[in-house]
């Protein structure tokens, strides 16, 4: 398994308000744990822990990069 930690972060007003932790836990096979977060009507960022294979990880993160989010790695550790 792997663990990646990054930061999500909306550039419009409009993304802050999008359901996009749902869909990455629901469409995607990986765990997130939302470190901290700072989420309001207007604007919103997320620290989250991200573990899944390397491959989901990337097709998750890949799908958030269409979203517009901004993703920033911060973190990634690999484990047996």
């Amino acid at each position: 398994m792997t663990t990646v930690h990054m930061k999500i972060a909306s550039v419009a007003p409009e993304q802050a308000s999008q359901p996009w932790i749902h869909r990455l836990i629901t469409q995607f096979d990986v765990t997130l744990n939302i470190l901290q977060a700072n989420i309001d009507k207007d604007f919103g960022w997320a620290f989250v822990q991200l573990t899944g294979t390397v491959e989901e990880i990337q097709r998750a993160t890949a799908w958030l990069h269409t979203t517009g989010l901004h993703v920033e790695p911060v973190e990634r550790s690999v484990s047996a």
